[in-house]
């Protein structure tokens, strides 16, 4: 058994469909603060260091259990990261900036043993919106908000967020928040799941 260092409703359904098990414990950092004192960090180091905050976190009172973190950034073309909304206003806002674009999605994923990280993967996806007009957005956001207040780029790319795309490159798994295939093959590595 892992611990997953997160309370993330689509990183949990991951494991269970892969028969990864696992316990999901909160990290609780302060992901404000990381990232105000990473400012400037590239989109992919931020995931990444998101990532290994939490599984460390974690890790540093879970004995012998190894502790996955994972953390998702989306940066659109200009370089501008977005953050989960704070409100369906901020979601509207950050669907108005995503429309007709392209944007980057970094994941992370980092395995902590004893308070120090043993090993970690990064992927990127690259997502195409298509066109938004505000009367698609208003109702896309009648249809999806609150649900997706805890999802940054403000899209659950498993259900009506597929809809915002026109093209999507990289792995589905990447997308939904976390490098499954290469977590896998580690946790069989490991001997924490039969090869």
């Amino acid at each position: 058994m892992i611990i997953l260092a997160s309370q993330s409703a689509s990183r949990r359904a991951m494991l269970d469909a892969a028969g990864v098990a696992y316990e999901a414990l909160p990290a609780r950092v302060d992901e404000a603060s990381v990232k105000a004192s990473m400012a400037g960090s590239s989109p992919r180091d931020l995931s990444d260091a998101l990532a290994e905050m939490k599984a460390v976190k974690v890790s540093a009172n879970a004995g012998l259990v190894p502790v996955l973190g994972a953390d998702s950034i989306v940066a659109l073309a200009d370089g501008t990261l977005l953050d989960k909304p704070e409100s369906r206003e901020e979601a509207a806002e950050h669907l108005a900036r995503m429309s007709g674009g392209s944007h980057e999605l970094w994941s992370a994923a980092v395995v902590a043993e004893h308070g120090r990280p043993v090993w970690r993967h990064v992927e990127r996806a690259k997502l195409h919106a298509r066109p938004l007009s505000g009367a698609f957005i208003d109702r896309y956001l009648d249809q999806e908000w609150p649900e997706i207040a805890g999802c940054v780029g403000c899209f659950r790319i498993e259900g009506r967020g597929v809809q915002l795309f026109s093209r999507i490159e990289g792995s589905h798994f990447t997308i939904l928040g976390m490098p499954l295939l290469p977590v896998l093959g580690y946790l069989r590595e490991r001997g924490w799941m039969p090869a």
